[in-house]
């Protein structure tokens, strides 16, 4: 194979990055573009025994990183943030073509995220205290322990970004880490590698491995030298990493899927919430957070679904490398898939598509948005990841909480009311890891993140990120234990 591939101008090797050096696989596979369906090249299939070499280079790196100073963890991290910048343009064009998100997100909103993910989390980490107390004269010290070698496991819609989100309170905290990117956009995590790596992070501290799926996964969070695993993706997926884990008790943070509501009362700013609900087609509807149930007060269900239909309608979808591009292409031919057979079903059982609601040539699909769909109907029950929302009319708050928490998942939910007391009856009320009162998707580093019910498992950002990612260790000590010295 090939070590490295030309994509869009910027080179990109294709082996995997363990113990400081690019190493091949025997196998390799094909990862394309969605844009077009091209290949963009041949990437290292990691199996086993490239688990097992990049957990040893881990652990390996993991004691002097551990004892690094705060200060120089922190200022690798900046100087990391410091290349993401100044390879701003290559980053984001790479990951336009390997996944398909819009080029102008990349450019004005994800990859600078990505910049101030590291820069986050280094100054988090210099401001994190060594709590003490006393307790009957005794004196109590917390601190916070590196933990040790991590797997962070990373999805296809967000990669890069997402990767960063785990990477870096990770090695802020002292951890060595083995970053398994999604198979469909590996590319920006070999560019990440090779960043760090002129960053100045130490050999074998931050680990990149390829592959498919459980050929490389369980051997990863099976690893009895594994300390952490970090996922996001879907809930079959976390229920095998979960398994995996369980022999070690290996602790888990686990950010899954979504069927998240954004309830339109009555007393809303229209315009506001016909905005906030098509703002969802966002990413082609591949965004976990996505409030894909429009819940509608009834009264004014009728005006909101025309003035929708209308702003729907205005949407550009087609090649996200063009500036004027509202919409791309879905990820993958199977992924495109899923989402026409999540619709194909709905509309058999006696739902009815008042936008969109097909295919469209190669891998996009138009905005759909479905009515006259039963609560516990598929279609509402399930994620679709995909540019689908339904619409349901509720009448009352008491309803509208119902039909809002009557799913299995937890992740987000977003309300859009004119009365600030409304909001706080209601939001008391969401089952939900993020609660958006009037907007949507404002996150701030230093929240909590995570979902409740079947969308997850922990909470990470801010101070959470680093009760994950560290040991805390409390001692005691005694006031009068102590020998003279003379």
């Amino acid at each position: 194979m090939l070590d490295k591939i030309v994509v869009a101008g910027v080179r990109v090797d294709t082996r995997h990055w363990i113990g400081g050096r690019r190493v091949a696989s025997g196998d390799t596979f094909t990862d394309s573009s969605p844009i077009d369906g091209s290949a963009l090249g041949e990437i290292a299939r990691g199996g086993p025994a490239e688990a097992e070499a990049a957990v040893a280079a881990a652990r390996e790196a993991f004691p002097a990183w551990a004892a690094t100073l705060r200060t120089e963890r922190a200022r690798i991290l900046h100087a990391i943030a410091d290349g993401v910048e100044k390879r701003l343009e290559e980053l984001a064009i790479v990951e336009t073509t390997d996944n398909g998100a819009l080029l102008r997100s990349h450019r004005r909103g994800v990859m600078p995220r990505v910049a101030h993910n590291f820069r986050f989390f280094a100054d988090w980490l210099l401001t994190l205290d060594h709590e003490e107390f006393q307790t009957r004269g005794h004196r109590n010290h917390v601190s916070w322990d590196p933990a040790g070698p991590c797997v962070l496991i990373t999805p296809w819609n967000a990669p890069l970004m997402l990767a960063t989100w785990k990477v870096a309170p990770a090695l802020a905290a002292g951890d060595t880490v083995v970053l398994k990117p999604a198979e469909w956009s590996p590319l920006t995590a070999s560019l990440l590698a090779d960043i760090a790596a002129e960053a100045g992070l130490p050999a074998g501290v931050l680990n990149v491995v390829q592959g498919y799926g459980s050929e490389i996964g369980d051997a990863l969070t099976s690893h009895p030298d594994v300390r952490r695993i970090s996922f996001t993706g879907s809930v079959p997926t976390a229920r095998r990493i979960a398994a995996s884990a369980a022999a070690n008790l290996t602790p888990l943070s686990l950010e899954l899927g979504g069927k998240s509501p954004l309830l339109v009362f009555a007393d809303a700013d229209l315009d506001l919430a016909v905005d906030l609900a098509v703002e969802q087609y966002d990413n082609a509807g591949q965004v976990c957070l996505a409030a894909t149930r429009l819940l509608v007060e009834a009264s004014v269900a009728e005006e909101f679904t025309r003035r929708f239909v209308e702003k729907a309608a205005a949407l550009t979808q087609g090649d996200p490398r063009e500036e004027a591009t509202d919409i791309g292409p879905n990820i993958h031919p199977r992924q495109l898939e899923k989402i026409d057979g999540f619709v194909r079903r709905a509309v058999a059982a006696g739902a009815r598509a008042v936008v969109g609601g097909h295919r469209k040539e190669g891998q996009y699909y138009a905005p759909t948005l479905l009515t006259d769909v039963a609560q516990d109907s598929e279609i509402v029950q399930e994620e679709v990841f995909g540019p689908v929302l339904t619409l349901q009319t509720f009448t009352d708050e008491e309803e509208a909480v119902r039909l809002a928490n009557d799913t299995r998942f937890g992740l987000a939910a977003t309300v859009a009311t004119g009365d600030p007391e409304r909001a706080e009856r209601v939001t008391a009320r969401l089952v939900a890891g993020t609660v958006w009162v009037n907007c949507f998707f404002v996150r701030d580093l230093r929240a909590p993140f995570g979902g409740s019910r079947q969308s997850g498992v922990g909470r990470e950002g801010g101070t959470w990120s680093f009760d994950f990612y560290c040991d805390l260790k409390n001692t005691v000590t005694a006031p009068n234990g102590w020998k003279s010295h003379g």
